[in-house]
């Protein structure tokens, strides 16, 4: 017999399980939004590319101030900071469709995104924090997992409300995000306050030694950017997908993860953060040279899948980062690396908005440059990274007594 894959269930107040409602919540809430967007803003705000463009700049922004929540840990604990942040990104959705213009969906947008990007910069700490070494890899695919699924249920009821039902936008926002809301205050009263393994630091911490997570980091940002922000725009814009057609796309992405995202944590925790990392940009080389070049609808859509499906080998990059830090930094590292990946994140999609006016091709080269640039640094990742082991090039004795 096949075992479950969320062994203990029955023991359901424990920190995995709060990760994992934690994350349904997220992703509820997150999920109703974006698959909604692209037709809201288009059909009922009217947008271009250079409205949408400046829109994801400033969603990205509350991402690139995710490091001052190593301030607000001054008067919050880890765990209710991220209900408060699920709360807010519940609110904001619930909002979003009763706003219809460029302004008002501008304003709601930052709401959300204060929420959705606190939430996310804590949740990768407690994760990080609550989970042993070992068995963090096949947790985080599970985390995707758990994703994928209430991706699955939150993308099959939009496409029923919308193409059986003709609800409209406004009551299907309201919904989705007044039930991602009432998740996180089940959150609040269901579950005890778990203790902290290590008291974290609660200032900023930059250290030299974490130079090329860093950098890691940063490019992943800036090339997830490309996906999130203009593949979804094409099948929109060019190829002429309704909200039903995003919908079952979404759910195609998300119940392909449900079985493979644990089986990708667990094959990182086989391989090596190297080797996952080198074959994750290898893949997306190819993806983004494709999606410039795209003139089929059905090709489009499969690579609008290959490309999601490389995202759970992301998990190298976070698990990489544990065997190589001090416990004591992760928290305020997580809000560092955060704003890290959205310093590109607030500029590229007002500069390459306005590219994409000219030529939606040069867009996805850059993410082809992007992905090309990651994998020179991945080639960089110790077979087996930990604490004074983390680069094989660029950390001399020098370095390491001047930290």
């Amino acid at each position: 017999m096949r075992k479950f894959p969320f062994p203990r269930l029955r023991d359901w107040r424990r920190p995995e399980i709060l990760l994992y409602v934690m994350a349904a919540s997220s992703t509820l809430g997150f999920a109703v939004w974006h698959a909604l967007l692209n037709n809201f803003a288009i059909e009922q705000a009217g947008f271009t590319g250079w409205e949408m463009g400046v829109l994801q700049s400033l969603r990205e922004v509350p991402g690139f101030l995710a490091f001052t929540v190593v301030f607000l840990l001054l008067w919050f604990r880890e765990q209710p900071l991220a209900l408060l942040s699920l709360l807010l990104l519940g609110i904001g959705t619930a909002l979003t469709g009763f706003f219809p213009t460029i302004l008002g969906l501008y304003c709601t947008t930052v709401l959300m995104s204060i929420g959705f990007h606190y939430y996310e910069t804590v949740q990768s700490s407690l994760a990080l924090q609550w989970i042993e070494v070992k068995r963090t890899p096949e947790t985080l695919g599970r985390l995707i997992a758990v994703r994928s699924f209430t991706s699955i249920v939150t993308f099959g009821l939009i496409w029923l409300l919308f193409d059986f039902m003709s609800m409209a936008f406004h009551w299907v926002y309201l919904l989705g995000g007044g039930v991602a809301a009432g998740l996180a205050i089940f959150c609040w009263f269901g579950f005890p306050q778990f203790p902290q393994k290590v008291v974290q630091n609660k200032h900023m911490v930059l250290r030299t030694r974490y130079w090329l997570y860093y950098a890691l980091t940063f490019m992943s940002g800036a090339r997830r950017q490309i996906f999130v922000v203009f593949a979804g725009f094409l099948m929109v814009e060019k190829f002429g997908y309704s909200v039903g057609a995003i919908a079952v796309l979404f759910l195609v992405n998300a119940a392909i993860n449900v079985w493979l995202a644990p089986r990708i944590g667990r094959l990182i925790g086989r391989w090596g953060e190297r080797k996952a990392l080198i074959f994750e940009y290898v893949g997306l080389i190819g993806i983004f040279t494709a999606y410039a070049f795209v003139e089929n609808d059905t090709v489009a859509a499969g690579l609008y899948i290959a490309d999601h499906v490389f995202f759970a080998l992301a998990i190298a990059i976070k698990t990489y980062f544990q065997k190589i830090a001090d416990p004591a930094d992760i928290a305020s590292t997580a809000g560092v690396s955060f704003t890290i990946s959205h310093i590109a994140a607030v500029v590229i999609p007002a500069v390459f908005g306005a590219l994409w006016l000219i030529s939606p091709a040069a867009v996805f080269l850059s993410g082809t440059a992007m992905a090309a640039m990651s994998l020179v640094m991945a080639c960089n990742v110790p077979n087996q990274p930990s604490s004074g082991n983390e680069v094989i090039v660029g950390r001399g004795p020098a370095v390491a007594a001047a930290e």
